[in-house]
């Protein structure tokens, strides 16, 4: 038998489906715009950072410079004669010696009843 025109062809899940897989198409297209956009600006913060660590790094190395000028020996007696310092030089045999290591005492007390006979 032959259908008629005027019948319906497709069957109603069939216009479901269609709109369900466009509906999933653009949401993954968003989705993948809006990941997309987030890695960029990932990529811009991460940037952000290496560049200020390089400059924390050169303003150590400056730091670290002008430290070492301000600690020269030379510099400093320099100093100290342009001043009209009265601070002199230390002769070798006036230095003592500190042993880095602590004394055996544990406490003041213990330090104290040692010292009475």
């Amino acid at each position: 038998m032959n259908r008629r025109k005027s019948a319906p062809r497709h069957h109603g899940s069939v216009f479901f489906a269609i709109i369900l897989g466009l509906a999933i198409a653009a949401a993954g297209g968003v989705l993948h715009a809006y990941y997309k956009n987030r890695q960029i600006q990932i990529a811009r913060e991460i940037d952000a950072i290496e560049r200020r660590i390089g400059q924390y790094q050169l303003d150590m190395q400056t730091i670290t410079y002008r430290s070492d000028l301000l600690l020269h020996r030379y510099a400093i007696s320099e100093r100290l004669k342009e001043n009209s310092s009265t601070l002199r030089p230390i002769p070798l045999l006036v230095v003592e010696e500190v042993d880095p290591v602590p004394p055996a005492r544990n406490s003041v007390a213990a330090a104290a009843t040692a010292a009475v006979p």
